[in-house]
């Protein structure tokens, strides 16, 4: 993954720590290279996503979801977040990864992205886009919802969640292709460079989008 280092800090309202932050920009999906069994890999994200949104579904304990936030306490999301991140994009693992990376932006860089979102409703309303068929989040919307399913403690609709932050992508990525029109007047490449992030943004959207189809009909896995 590419980018450079940025803190992170405890969610106090989600359940669990971040550790190890990893080297992380906005929008910036590239896998993790190693040199480990890629089955091995592949299963242990696999089992994994399916233990924070199965298991986190399906129970009733709270024994249960105490135990899988734990394992987000202890373990540290970015590990777990690495073997997510090789997964197919339309994949349970790879739905989840997308949900920390655009989760991970959102915190990283919260003024920029308000404004981007602040910037894509405004377009989205003059041209009666609306983001998706599900309403977009705000950050602070964003951040509960996201939370909660990455601590194995989300109890609701998986696939609209999936809709509302493929939404959310769909908003802010708007905004960035507004902001990427004003900045080209000063700054070509920086507006390249928003434009180039924005249709990364809409791709993610699209990956979410088709992963709540596929949770709909049992086939996300």
């Amino acid at each position: 993954m590419k980018g450079a280092r940025a803190g992170s800090k405890v969610a106090h309202d989600s359940g669990f720590r971040h550790h190890k932050p990893k080297p992380f920009m906005p929008i910036d999906f590239d896998p993790y290279e190693g040199g480990a069994d890629p089955a091995r890999i592949s299963e242990a994200a696999h089992l994994s996503a399916q233990a924070f949104v199965h298991r986190g579904l399906e129970n009733e304990d709270p024994e249960v979801t105490a135990r899988l936030i734990a394992v987000a306490e202890t373990e540290g999301l970015e590990m777990l977040a690495e073997l997510w991140s090789e997964a197919p994009a339309r994949s349970l693992p790879g739905a989840l990864w997308r949900l920390y990376a655009v989760r991970t932006a959102t915190l990283n860089n919260p003024e920029a992205m308000a404004a981007r979102f602040v910037a894509g409703a405004q377009r989205a309303q003059v041209e009666r886009l609306v983001a998706g068929v599900a309403e977009p989040p705000t950050a602070g919307e964003l951040r509960k919802m996201t939370d909660s399913i990455l601590s194995g403690a989300f109890t609701g609709d998986f696939a609209h969640a999936l809709e509302r932050t493929a939404a959310y992508c769909r908003v802010v990525a708007l905004g960035m292709t507004e902001h990427a029109d004003a900045a080209d007047l000063s700054s070509n490449e920086h507006g390249s460079q928003l434009t180039h992030r924005a249709k990364s943004l809409m791709n993610t959207a699209e990956d979410l989008e088709a992963s709540a189809r596929l949770w709909r009909r049992n086939a996300l896995d």
